[in-house]
């Protein structure tokens, strides 16, 4: 059940409606959204629900022991349990064909040839998001950062609620479980500047995402050598443009979707084509990912607090695991690497400059977004092999094939948001508020059917889906 379509809103309509007319009962009302993102998640495979609830009780269990207890060594034996269980249920699943294949791989060099046991195990749906937010639960509770639920439900609707289920962003227990503690309340700003994201998003998705995979992007990275030089480039814009519009659209839905709930969940997209440093992208881009790597996997490392060197190797070690945390093979870890190493130059540049400018704020924003795009070949690209054929396109002269006007413009298009005012959406939920309810209402259905007019036929799948 994907956002962008019929039978999301049908569903969406049912339980918006049936959870507002429990609006007085909150314990009632969250047993309801429970139920509901469970049948929202059982869409996709049934069977995994019962593992969404495993994880939810597990992450419930090693909380509550940590907060009561008073033992510093055993507190961090239970939170080292807790992190643990949550990491092999996240490596069975996703990476533990790469790693057998690996090892036989690895075994086959040294002479040491061996039939290992290899199953086809399905990744279940949004699995490293609710590994993720389940992780960062224990740790808060044991950090005295986060009191512990004061229920097994609320845990069990903080990893299930369904919103962020599927897509994210990864709301932490801080920001969501402190909103269930107490019936919500959906104000005219709030439930306006929902709608205004739901339309955004759909916008986002539906017309330039879904475009731009379909009738440029796929094509050409199935294909490289069938295409030239212009095409390829403009794949790689193209793709550019697709995975933010893509993964910013379904966040900016989840967000929308979410606040005509009651609840609010925090920015996950902060125009991240603008950034000036590859330091300043991971600011602005997933933030709710970038963040949650920066409090629970650099900052344990030891951060920056042992000097440049030690600050670098820490750099890398988590651009690594975060390029892994996006797929099972090893273009995903040198998408990290280079990630990663950017970031290292950076520090040595700083370090040895200081804080003099030396290069002057438009190169730096067209370095890094050439930087960056240099990254999505190697994240789109299913093999080296592909993605070495793409660069090695980029100097082969031929005809334009794919790259028409249609697709230029919405390549323009999907680069131009980021220089929109940064606050648009918030900035007009408020202008609009004032409006007349009915007025407000054929605002909204206006755009709605503007952008069901403008869309392609189908959905093009969601690229997060797959992580």
């Amino acid at each position: 059940m994907l956002f962008p379509t019929l039978a999301f809103g049908v569903f969406f309509l049912f339980v918006y409606f049936t959870s507002w007319s429990l609006d007085r009962e909150n314990g009632r009302r969250k047993l309801f959204l429970l139920l509901a993102s469970w049948f929202f998640y059982a869409q996709w495979d049934w069977r995994f629900v019962g593992l969404l609830i495993l994880s939810a009780v597990l992450n419930w269990g090693v909380a509550a022991l940590i907060a009561r207890n008073d033992n510093d060594s055993q507190r961090k034996w239970l939170v080292a349990l807790g992190v643990a269980v949550n990491l092999i249920i996240l490596g069975f699943f996703k990476y533990y064909g790469f790693f057998i294949e690996q090892m036989g791989a690895l075994l086959a060099q040294v002479g040491w040839e061996r039939d290992l046991p290899l199953l086809q195990v399905v990744l279940p749906v949004g699995i490293s998001f609710f590994t993720f937010q389940g992780i960062s639960y224990v740790v808060d509770v044991h950090r005295r950062k986060t009191e512990p639920a004061n229920s097994l439900l609320d845990v069990m609707l903080l990893m299930s609620f369904f919103p962020h289920l599927v897509a994210g962003p990864i709301v932490r227990a801080s920001d969501l479980l402190p909103q269930f503690a107490r019936a919500p309340r959906l104000t005219r700003e709030a439930a306006t500047l929902g709608l205004l994201l739901i339309v955004w998003g759909l916008f986002k998705k539906t017309i330039i995402a879904s475009e731009l995979a379909v009738n440029l992007v796929d094509p050409v990275f199935f294909d490289p050598s069938a295409y030239g030089a212009g095409d390829i480039a403009a794949a790689v814009y193209g793709y550019a443009v697709q995975i933010y519009c893509d993964f910013s659209a379904y966040s900016d839905m989840a967000i929308g979707i979410a606040a005509l709930l009651g609840y609010s969940f925090p920015r996950n997209f902060d125009q991240p084509y603008r950034a000036a440093s590859m330091q300043q992208f991971w600011r602005r881009w997933h933030i709710s990912l970038s963040s949650w790597l920066r409090d629970y996997l650099y900052v344990p490392l030891g951060g920056g607090k042992k000097g440049l060197v030690s600050s670098s190797i820490n750099v890398m070690i988590t651009m690594l695991l975060g390029g892994l945390w996006h797929g099972a093979a090893w273009t995903f870890v040198a998408w990290g690497a280079l990630h990663g190493g950017v970031q290292v130059m950076e520090r040595v540049g700083r370090a040895i400059v200081g804080d003099r400018k030396v290069i002057p704020t438009v190169i730096g924003v067209l370095i890094t977004f050439h930087i960056v795009c240099l990254g999505w070949i190697l994240f789109r690209a299913e093999t080296f092999d592909l993605a070495m054929a793409m660069l090695q396109g980029l100097g082969r002269m031929g005809p334009l094939a794919l790259a028409t006007p249609f697709m230029l413009g919405l390549i323009v298009i999907g680069l131009g948001m980021h220089w929109l005012p940064p606050r648009a959406a918030e900035g007009l939920a408020v202008r609009l508020k004032a409006a007349p309810s009915l007025t407000l209402g054929l605002l909204i259905g206006a755009a709605f059917l503007l952008v069901e007019a403008m869309r392609p036929d189908g959905v093009a799948p969601f690229i997060y889906f797959q992580f």
